[in-house]
């Protein structure tokens, strides 16, 4: 019965059916034919997601992102980090690179990113006489870059699927976040210099007036890090009081969204989030019954046949994500994969909330990986580029991204730092 059942699923997966489909499939077939539990179980599952107290954190981030993707936030961003970095060395690209880090955490979707940064910042990179292989590669990579910074969805889904403290998840993702993007900048820096690419003078002036174009949404990040961190507020109430603050904000202050676009953003915002929770609900089920049959169990057994250190398994927990990453979305990875590496991990010792670092970071990688990275097909289409190109222009990135990724992976104490003191 349970070969009959991977067959189905394969053959429902061939004719394009779905992720939630497959899954509760899975569950539902699974659950009856082979645990021969109620299929009820299935609906206990979402019910009992439902009442997650972290749950309504996920709607109201993403509503927020929405809104700033649809106002002139990206410009504003643009304008401050030019004016404050416009003047090293490989400014622009520094620029670049921290704007799309910013904006991808309050997003959540490096997706949005790429469509709504690259339109501005591949023609001011090239401009600039940045080479034009240099700044796809800059851009593509770059589309999910914040996926570490809070308040980004992947942190809060891998925390509400693993069962972590999405407060820890926040402030873990900051060091790991942050050396990734100075590793990029560095490597923006050799290129600047390399190719001699013209600097901007300092200017206060035009600090200070970018500062104040955006004094409205610079707080956004210290409202969030700032409630959280120093127990003012949980997850959940940050969500609440960032997605107020950018709808006053977006449309009171800047006014740079009508009223008659509020249901039409609403819309798409929560079309996204739907779609999520869908998934997450049949997946938790099915890893219900995964957990039932011992599969987590079984796979330890025999990975301990091959594997009998951390860091054996840390490395091969790291070839295995970035296949992943590659493979599927970040949300349907995290519902799919976490629960089933998760008991694994702690049985090599591995902190959750540093497996959480790890997962997202491969992911994050991932994106980017040849051949079927989503990052490269959302650039190829926005940048009007062929498939092959984004693969040269992105390796260089990736190379830096992996040595990244070796450090964050072999060294806890940058996920677990502010965590513990």
């Amino acid at each position: 019965m349970t070969a009959l059942i991977v067959i189905a699923s394969t053959l429902l997966a061939l004719l394009g059916t779905p992720l939630f489909v497959l899954i509760g499939f899975g569950a539902l077939a699974g659950f009856h034919f082979v645990a021969e539990i109620p299929i009820a179980a299935l609906v206990q599952e979402m019910a009992r997601l439902a009442q997650a107290p972290a749950l309504s954190a996920l709607p109201l981030f993403t509503l927020a992102g929405f809104l700033m993707a649809e106002s002139k936030t990206p410009e504003r961003l643009v304008d401050v980090a030019q004016s404050l970095f416009g003047w090293m060395p490989g400014g622009l690209a520094i620029v670049s690179l921290v704007v799309c880090a910013v904006f991808t955490a309050l997003t959540g979707a490096s997706g949005v990113t790429i469509i709504a940064l690259g339109g501005l910042l591949l023609p001011a990179l090239v401009k600039e006489n940045y080479p034009e292989q240099f700044s796809l590669g800059l851009l593509t990579s770059s589309g999910s870059l914040g996926l570490l910074f809070p308040p980004s969805l992947p942190l809060i889904l891998f925390g509400l699927v693993a069962s972590v403290s999405i407060d820890d998840l926040f402030v873990a993702g900051i060091l790991p976040g942050i050396v990734i993007v100075v590793l990029l900048s560095l490597y923006s820096v050799f290129i600047g210099v390399r190719k001699n690419v013209p600097r901007h003078a300092f200017d206060r002036k035009r600090i200070g007036r970018a500062l104040w174009n955006a004094r409205w949404e610079l707080p956004i990040p210290v409202i969030i890090l700032g409630g959280i961190y120093l127990g003012l507020m949980t997850a959940s109430e940050a969500a609440s009081v960032t997605a107020m603050y950018v709808l006053i904000v977006e449309v009171f202050l800047y006014r740079d969204i009508k009223f008659r676009d509020l249901p039409r953003i609403g819309v798409e915002s929560m079309s996204m989030i739907g779609a999520i929770l869908l998934i997450l609900g049949v997946a938790m089920g099915f890893t219900n019954f995964l957990i039932d049959q011992r599969v987590p169990y079984y796979a330890l057994e025999w990975m301990q046949q091959f594997i009998h250190s951390q860091v054996g398994f840390l490395l091969t927990l790291n070839l295995f994500l970035l296949i992943v990453g590659c493979l599927m979305d970040i949300f349907s990875a995290i519902v799919v994969v976490v629960p089933l590496i998760l008991p694994i991990a702690q049985e090599f010792g591995v902190h959750p909330v540093h497996l959480g670092i790890i997962f997202l970071t491969n992911l994050e990688i991932g994106y980017s990986t040849p051949p079927v990275g989503m990052n490269l097909f959302l650039a190829s289409f926005r940048f009007e580029k062929s498939i092959t190109t984004l693969y040269r222009s992105v390796l260089p990135w990736l190379g830096v991204m992996i040595v990244a990724l070796l450090l964050v992976t072999y060294v806890p104490e940058l996920s677990l730092w502010f965590v513990e003191h």
